[in-house]
């Protein structure tokens, strides 16, 4: 009989040659449990997906709710469905008014693909500038947006009219014009390893977005909902951008995505063509009940009321060590950064030998990356540090 490491092998298709091969049978609150019963701290909730924890109370019971009333109706657009309009509004309420309008997907690229056509659509220009080292998605036009011509090589002809610029750098706004569609941005790079722009540079970015009517659209599939210390990460910037990306930590462990931009503007996905974006299973009912609980439960729990103070402990545990070559956070996400991607992968390795699920960043392997269920508590911040401290 075939164990399920072999099944694992043989039969689920593979990202990579050295896939991470925990075998899980349990997970809750911050912690992961395998088949042998063995128990880890998650520090990076599923990339930056599990903001309130694993298997929320809050979460769980939307899900159940909704269990018991119905799950997929109709493609997305064509029924009036509770769940749907309830979290549209939770979103919509959290945002500027200018961003009222909420197209559900199923995940990040998902957004991402969406955002990008509705900025062709509204415009009507082509051009699109993005920035190097940022990270958008693997679907074919997500990719395009990449900087990372090895990435992007096996998969050509790709996307054409895409620039790309580098972060903060204020000189290079020049190449936004009249022909550009829009301007699509992580407000703090992830993938490249917790990269922050700098709020003059987006003030200036906004500013040159208005003055050549292109739109700005925020990529916070991976910085929203509280992740960096604010609801948004755009709330750090005193700016608004025209389209607003999200997933991962929105659907509390459940696949959903959405980009929201002002009804104007969304409107034009539905004439010419009719059905210019559409969706099978986006806004699905049980995911968008589990996006309502975690809203809820990130609210009520006022999850993101201390998360600099939990980010303040990695940064003074961690950040001077002499290993460490350097050290970027934003709230709870947070890369530790090492010689080269061999030491980190052995550190690493270390850490989930010793409990601790740590991992590393695309554009950054050098990088440890550390981004934790929000509710993880003080305590526990000093625990993972020492787990990690004893690794190192």
């Amino acid at each position: 009989m075939l164990t399920q490491r072999q099944i694992f092998l043989n039969n689920v298709a593979q990202t990579s040659s050295f896939p991470m091969g925990l075998e899980i049978e349990k997970a809750e609150g911050l912690h992961i449990w395998d088949i042998n019963k063995k128990k880890y701290i998650d520090l990076i909730a599923g990339i930056s997906v599990s903001n309130v924890g694993h298997r929320h109370p809050t979460v769980i019971k939307a899900i159940e709710k909704q269990l018991g009333l119905y799950m997929h109706l109709m493609v997305y657009g064509e029924y009036i469905q509770t769940p749907q309009l309830e979290l549209a509004k939770k979103i919509t309420d959290l945002l500027p008014s200018s961003l009222d309008n909420v197209f559900f997907v199923n995940s990040g690229s998902e957004a991402i693909e969406g955002a990008m056509k509705l900025a062709k659509r509204f415009t009507g220009r082509q051009e699109i500038i993005a920035f190097t080292n940022a990270y958008h998605g693997s679907t074919q036009g997500a990719l395009s947006l990449s900087s990372d011509e090895s990435r992007k090589l096996p998969f050509k002809p790709l996307l054409p009219s895409i620039q790309w610029i580098d972060l903060n750098e204020s000189g290079q706004l020049s190449m936004i014009t009249e022909e550009t569609a829009c301007v699509i941005i992580e407000p703090i790079q992830g993938e490249a390893g917790v990269r922050e722009s700098k709020k003059s540079f987006m003030t200036e970015l906004r500013n040159k977005c208005n003055e050549t009517q292109t739109l700005l659209i925020f990529d916070e599939i991976q910085t929203g909902f509280g992740r960096t210390g604010k609801m948004f990460a755009f709330e750090h910037y005193d700016i608004v951008p025209d389209i607003i990306t999200f997933a991962k930590g929105m659907g509390g462990g459940m696949p959903i995505g959405a980009f929201v931009s002002s009804k104007e503007i969304m409107q034009t996905l539905t004439f010419e063509p009719v059905l210019g974006h559409i969706s099978t299973f986006g806004g699905h009912p049980v995911c968008c009940a589990s996006a309502i609980g975690c809203i809820d439960a990130l609210v009520e729990e006022n999850m993101i009321a201390n998360i600099d103070s939990k980010s303040k402990i990695f940064k003074e545990k961690l950040s001077n060590l002499s290993i460490v070559k350097d050290y970027r956070s934003k709230g709870l996400l947070i890369a530790v950064e090492f010689d080269d991607f061999e030491t980190n992968k052995r550190i690493i390795d270390k850490c989930i030998e010793n409990g601790v699920i740590t991992d590393w960043f695309l554009f950054s392997p050098q990088s440890m990356r550390i981004a934790p269920p929000l509710n993880i508590t003080l305590d526990e911040c000093e625990l993972a540090c020492e787990l990690v401290i004893k690794s190192l």
